[in-house]
């Protein structure tokens, strides 16, 4: 899929779902692991339910804060566009983890009833044809599974006791069946055995783990367990699954059923090499009375995320051709249900859409893009006319100003969508002529005591060529026109994603703190076009530096940044980025580099993306093209380091594995620059900010590092080396 777009997480180095996400059952958000019915959770316990002996309320944004934030996720508007089923995440301050339950929006009255999550996270929320059911995933019996609620008062019930959790959860049009995929396990391989005389009682060592897969570890997920995903029906009252598909391969989602029942659309790469091409993928049609499989698409790239129109006659998808670049926007095809007269409805449009859903009237296909740091719906003609309907969607993640969000249709055309800005985080927002509303207001009372930072967009023409680079300040509490503050440079992640005008946890830590925050979209981020991702194509770490400088300059020149007090930041391809800086300048006074790639030749073999890393980003594997990897690793400047740099990274990191940071740490110490390692225990890549309490921490951690060096250092003594 289309790098940076339908990758494992926000601001992670971004890989395409097809070399990772294919290798195990898509898992529970990580706001909801699994619980034992023994350990049912109590309701969810906010930091402000403590209580506090202060004199006076704390109007600065802290760290504690974060157990108060809840946020609204995966809007779902019913087929009559009467009730809105959303996912509400709560942080819980005795579990230290975000909560997951389901509500429900009476979109006339703004009523909510809390539907599902007492007993166990609730999540995926899918509304039944008729409006009378909702389906949805819990892991109130322990792992994840599928459940029913029927809304006329009946009683909730599980539907499935399942091995692995379910994904792609989608009805039957007639409503009498579930599909939804699951990882089927599979024995893996076997390589002799320990001696078989074993005496009884004797405490022998763990059994060899032999493994032959080429993603062998993911991130989030640890240790791939050997099995395929594939596609399951369920009836919707209960009873025995039916496995729909079988092979060494997976078949994923999402599902699309025909208006008749009779088929099932879904994307997969089933070719025998699909471990070694990471980006292939093609649409199929599953009968699903006789099981057999119809290949729709064939050509070099990934095909993904059909969806039947209304009359069954078209089938709507995604894709792009596969050119070997680090990064392709997707475009919009339709084709006839057989596969033929295929149609690219956006091969001018110059954005990528996601998440597309159909008119009721069979016309036009709504999609969610990203332009210029925000996100919007589109509703797309098929004659390839576009004009924007929904605008404001938020909700791309937590600690960091992300694009992202999610919206759903009724059948009447309402649009449900998660809405937000720089100052409130995502809420549900219901679009049906006039307007848009607001429905919730899940911040009401942390709103009503913070002071949050002022957020204001800058712009600048780059260094290097002119090239517009965009970018948001945040600025401090009740900060006074005309006073210089110090700045800290906050790098997103990616590379190939984009901050915008979004509620970021924290930015307003480090605003609260004194400082300016500087959110910028260099070259090689996303929501500007194709051509502007790919500046940094087999580039990069590169001429990004000179954007990021660029702008640092322009808020200097604004009268708010102090030039003398300067800090850089950023995680994952941020993280990249800080490294390659103070490599190439000491003008800021202190960095932390975070879960960074420093190393390209050991992240190309180490990392959770083999097959992708080396072809797609570097253009060659690491014994082809030594010179390359090293050229754009930043551990070829550590050299001239002689910033103090704090190196960030969670323990179970395996998309920018630990090695890399560890490398980077023994690096400056060898050279005797001022650094220290920080490792987050227990968090991946995609999750290091998952936990309240180590979020905070983070950034605390980050705040004291800077603020140790805000008067600078001086060499005392020879490096090591």
């Amino acid at each position: 899929m289309a790098i940076g777009k339908l990758a494992t997480g926000i601001a992670l180095l971004a890989i395409p779902m097809g070399s990772v996400l294919a290798q195990q059952a898509e898992p529970a958000p990580q706001d909801a692991p699994a619980r034992s019915v023994e350990n049912q959770r109590a309701a969810p316990m906010t930091g402000a339910a403590m209580g506090s002996d202060r004199t006076g309320p704390e109007r600065r944004f802290t760290g504690a804060d974060l157990f108060d934030i809840a946020i609204a996720a995966d809007p779902q508007i019913s087929p009559d566009g009467r009730h809105i089923a959303y996912v509400r995440r709560t942080n819980d301050i005795m579990s230290d983890r975000a909560v997951s339950s389901i509500w429900l929006i009476d979109t006339r009255t703004g009523r909510e009833t809390p539907l599902a999550g007492r007993n166990g996270d609730a999540f995926s929320p899918r509304w039944s044809p008729s409006g009378d059911r909702l389906a949805y995933a819990s892991t109130e019996a322990g792992g994840a599974q599928l459940w029913v609620q029927w809304l006329d008062g009946g009683e909730a019930i599980r539907l499935t006791g399942l091995p692995t959790g379910p994904s792609s959860i989608a009805w039957a049009p007639d409503g009498r069946s579930i599909a939804y995929t699951m990882k089927v396990k599979d024995k893996g391989p076997k390589l002799g055995s320990a001696p078989a005389n074993k005496p009884e009682g004797a405490d022998w060592a763990e059994p060899l783990e032999i493994r032959d897969l080429l993603t062998y570890r993911t991130d989030g997920q640890g240790y791939v367990e050997p099995g395929f995903q594939k596609i399951f029906l369920v009836p919707a009252t209960g009873g025995a699954p039916r496995q729909l598909t079988y092979g060494r391969y997976h078949d994923g989602g999402p599902l699309s059923w025909s208006p008749d029942g009779s088929t099932i659309y879904f994307g997969a790469n089933r070719r025998a090499d699909w471990e070694e091409d990471p980006v292939e993928g093609e649409i199929y049609a599953l009968d699903v009375a006789s099981g057999s499989v119809t290949q729709l698409t064939d050509r070099d790239g990934p095909d993904h995320s059909p969806v039947a129109s209304p009359d069954g006659r078209l089938v709507a998808y995604l894709g792009f051709d596969d050119a070997l670049r680090a990064y392709e926007d997707d475009d919009l095809y339709v084709m006839d249900r057989s596969g033929g007269s295929v149609r690219n409805l956006t091969a001018e449009w110059g954005y990528s859409p996601a998440g597309i859903r159909w008119d009721a009237d069979g016309r036009a296909i709504y999609a969610q893009y990203d332009i210029s740091g925000e996100t919007r719906v589109a509703r797309i003609g098929l004659d390839g006319s576009v004009r924007d309907v929904v605008e404001g969607v938020s909700g791309g993640g937590l600690d960091r100003p992300y694009t992202g969000g999610s919206f759903s249709v009724s059948d009447n055309d309402a649009i449900a969508f998660t809405v937000g800005t720089a100052t409130r985080p995502a809420e549900v927002g219901l679009q049906r002529g006039g307007d848009p509303r607001i429905l919730t207001d899940l911040n009401r009372s942390l709103r009503a005591v913070k002071t949050l930072g002022e957020v204001r967009r800058i712009a600048v023409p780059s260094s290097h060529d002119g090239l517009e680079i965009e970018g948001w300040l945040t600025l401090p509490p009740g900060y006074a026109e005309g006073q210089r503050v110090p700045l800290i440079l906050e790098i997103h992640g990616g590379p190939f994603a984009a901050y915008g005008p979004h509620f970021s946890t924290d930015n307003q830590l480090y605003a609260a703190a004194g400082y300016a925050v500087l959110s910028a979209n260099p070259r090689g981020s996303t929501s500007y076009g194709e051509d502007f991702a790919n500046e940094i194509d087999k580039a990069y770490p590169g001429n990004d530096y000179f954007d990021l400088m660029s702008i640092v300059d322009r808020a200097i020149a604004l009268g708010i940044a102090d030039p003398d007090q300067l800090f850089v930041t950023g995680g994952s391809g941020g993280g990249v980025l800080t490294s390659w800086i103070v490599g190439k300048t000491d003008r800021f006074k202190a960095a932390a580099t975070q879960k960074p790639v420093i190393n390209w030749t050991t992240q190309a073999l180490t990392a959770d993306g083999p097959a992708f890393f080396g072809r797609y980003w570097i253009g060659a594997q690491p014994w082809e093209d030594p010179e390359t990897y090293w050229r754009l690793s930043p551990l070829s400047l550590v050299g001239e380091v002689e910033t103090p740099t704090l190196v960030v990274v969670g323990s179970e990191d395996y998309r920018t594995p630990v090695s890399e940071s560890e490398q980077y740490y023994t690096a400056l110490r060898l050279r005797g620059v001022p650094t220290a390692l920080v490792k987050v225990p227990g968090a991946s890549h995609g999750s290091i900010a998952a936990r309240p309490s180590q979020s905070a921490a983070k950034a605390a951690a980050i705040l004291a590092w800077f603020d140790r060096y805000r008067s600078g250092w001086t060499r005392t003594a020879s490096p090591a080396e």
